[in-house]
């Protein structure tokens, strides 16, 4: 399993690399010069996907939690990192598009984003609880 992870760790290190010079060349191509949430995926990416997985690399190294339960909490942290990624990328191409949004497109771009938190999040306490109970 610490090789899943330490591969994982690589492939989100790579995203948010990507995500990083898509964010500075689409918006210098653009002429964009204000906020967009293009800037954050690049350091949600880093943080929330390259970091997360070293950590959980380190942590399966001292505490063995790893088993099938493991396996599917982790794509579901995945699904909801890359829902949340997906619409900050959404959001920010129609920001930088300067693209008005109707209530409803606009509440909905946020409600995705808030489902894939929402994913996210249960997921990262549900593996946080596993790491503990073999950590005892």
């Amino acid at each position: 399993m610490m090789k899943r992870y330490a591969n994982l760790a690589l492939i989100y290190a790579v995203a948010a690399m990507a995500a990083g010079v898509f964010y500075r060349e689409f918006t210098k191509f653009s002429q964009f010069t204000g906020q967009t949430n293009l800037s954050v995926m690049h350091t949600h990416y880093f943080m929330l996907g390259m970091f997360f997985f070293l950590i959980l690399m380190l942590a399966e190294k001292a505490f063995s939690f790893s088993d099938k339960g493991s396996g599917k909490l982790v794509i579901f942290y995945q699904a909801g990192l890359n829902i949340t990624g997906l619409s900050f990328l959404a959001r920010g191409l129609l920001q930088v598009q300067g693209t008005d949004l109707s209530r409803a497109v606009d509440a909905s771009i946020s409600g995705i984003a808030g489902i894939g938190h929402i994913v996210m999040g249960v997921s990262l306490v549900l593996i946080l609880l596993k790491i503990r109970r073999c950590a005892a």
